[in-house]
């Protein structure tokens, strides 16, 4: 596991798009504390920005924070653009952005359906093929992570556009990693399992219960936290793990093990 408190990332800019969302933030402050330069994109206003940020303990010096639809290809561009005109580079991109809606077949909209995959699946590739083509006319043996999940390849009753959106990331960050792999440039996904974060997060503060109900479910009976996602990104983009690329780096404690 790399140190955290090392300046691996120094000079560094890196790029993450749902970057205030709890698995966001915590990827943008292990990445400053380990040298780096973060460039940060969400749904949220300036203001809220600001204010998330603040109580985050952000020097106003080690980020740049841009209001960014991901699913507006002009948008995405725009905004690297402005970060590499800034910064004088990029290096390292995190999609990271996504949706969840909890609902069945039955019960799922077209419009529900749409915003999903246009989020999960357009947005992410929007910010990371601009980036990795990026990357190859300026020469940066660049990184580029896809926030993925154990749900790829795991069947949720409730949750099947999230679901398909996720198996749809895995075969985008392979196919991309082939691509680009003469180039330096390294591709992968990291799949968390249940993570104390989100809408996750959100109701299980609100039912305890829940979380002890699901950390039983886990074989390694415990619950992610985001700063271990973080950690393990951090870990993909180390430079010592050159030959890493095309990789889905599943951390769900053994839950894609379990069959019912």
């Amino acid at each position: 596991m790399m140190n955290k408190e090392s300046q691996m990332f120094t000079k560094q800019v890196v790029l993450i798009t749902g970057a205030l969302g709890d698995i966001g933030l915590c990827i943008a402050q292990q990445f400053v504390a380990a040298g780096a330069t973060v460039a940060l994109s969400d749904r949220y206003t300036d203001e809220e920005a600001v204010a998330k940020l603040h109580k985050a303990d952000f020097a106003l010096d080690t980020y740049r924070y841009q209001q960014v639809d991901v699913t507006d290809y002009v948008a995405v561009q725009n905004w690297i653009d402005t970060v590499v005109n800034e910064f004088g580079a990029l290096h390292i991109v995190v999609a990271n952005a996504a949706t969840v809606t909890l609902k069945g077949y039955q019960e799922l909209t077209a419009q529900d359906w749409s915003k999903e995959l246009r989020v999960n699946v357009d947005g992410s590739f929007f910010v990371a093929n601009y980036a990795a083509n990026y990357f190859v006319k300026q020469g940066i043996r660049g990184n580029v992570i896809f926030m993925g999940s154990w749900a790829a390849h795991a069947v949720h009753q409730n949750l099947p556009a999230y679901s398909v959106s996720k198996a749809a990331i895995r075969m985008l960050c392979q196919s991309m990693a082939l691509e680009f792999a003469p180039y330096g440039i390294r591709v992968n996904e990291l799949a968390p399992g249940f993570v104390n974060a989100g809408l996750s997060k959100v109701v299980w503060s609100e039912n305890p219960g829940q979380i002890e109900e699901a950390r039983l479910k886990v074989p390694v009976q415990a619950i992610i936290e985001a700063d271990e996602v973080a950690e393990q990104v951090l870990w993909i983009c180390n430079p010592n793990n050159r030959h890493l690329t095309g990789s889905t780096l599943l951390m769900d404690g053994g839950l894609s093990l379990v069959r019912k």
